[in-house]
């Protein structure tokens, strides 16, 4: 399968080009310094741009068989620049015909936030994580509008943990997660299990331990 990812020089996006790599994918890795990807393979390539640049952004997405977006900015970013650069990428998709996005996100986003502890909802939230919250927010209204076909990803906590292969998804108010927390690479393993998979076709599964 052909696959652009956003975000490929960030703590997940590293992951996702390393696994899909490995799984036959080819990836083209739109990023605005190619230096910081230190992985090279026959199937790898590099488009350079910033996603904020509309037009940099359709390139990138022309001829794929799916998007995986997983754009990253520090915690107390107001910008902004995970939904403004998703637009980019919704409408690029749209307009090329290119169907199957898969979008990172958070859990406690929209209808999520009432599947998180009380430590995360009193404590966590507010004080640490309302500014990245407020952002995928809107980045999820924007592709749940969208007429593609999307899956939002919405982990925990994510961390440097080892792959395992072993965790949980799609929790309810009947099924909360004790722990709030996945590795990176264990994210990236189930958002690339997305691309063949209709499970969770326009749903926004959480994930956890």
């Amino acid at each position: 399968m052909k696959i652009t990812i956003f975000g490929a020089t960030g703590k997940v996006g590293h992951h996702l080009t390393a696994q899909a790599l490995k799984q036959g994918h080819t990836v083209t890795a739109f990023v605005r310094n190619p230096d910081a990807i230190s992985q090279s393979h026959e199937n790898l390539h590099f488009v350079q741009g910033d996603v904020m640049d509309a037009n940099a952004v359709k390139h990138a997405v022309t001829g794929q068989d799916a998007i995986i977006c997983a754009l990253g900015m520090h915690l107390m970013n107001k910008a902004g620049l995970r939904a403004k650069g998703t637009k980019n990428i919704v409408r690029a998709m749209s307009e090329t015909g290119i169907k199957r996005l898969i979008c990172l996100s958070v859990f406690g986003a929209n209808d999520s936030r009432d599947l998180l502890t009380f430590k995360y909802k009193a404590l966590i939230v507010p004080l640490i994580l309302r500014h990245v919250i407020a952002d995928h927010e809107v980045q999820e209204n924007i592709v749940t509008s969208s007429t593609l076909d999307w899956t939002l990803v919405r982990p925990g906590n994510f961390t440097k943990g080892d792959y395992t292969g072993v965790y949980r998804h799609g929790f309810t108010a009947a099924d909360k997660p004790s722990k709030i927390k996945i590795s990176q690479p264990d994210l990236a393993d189930f958002m690339l299990k997305q691309l063949k998979s209709d499970t969770y076709l326009q749903k926004a599964p959480c994930l956890s331990y």
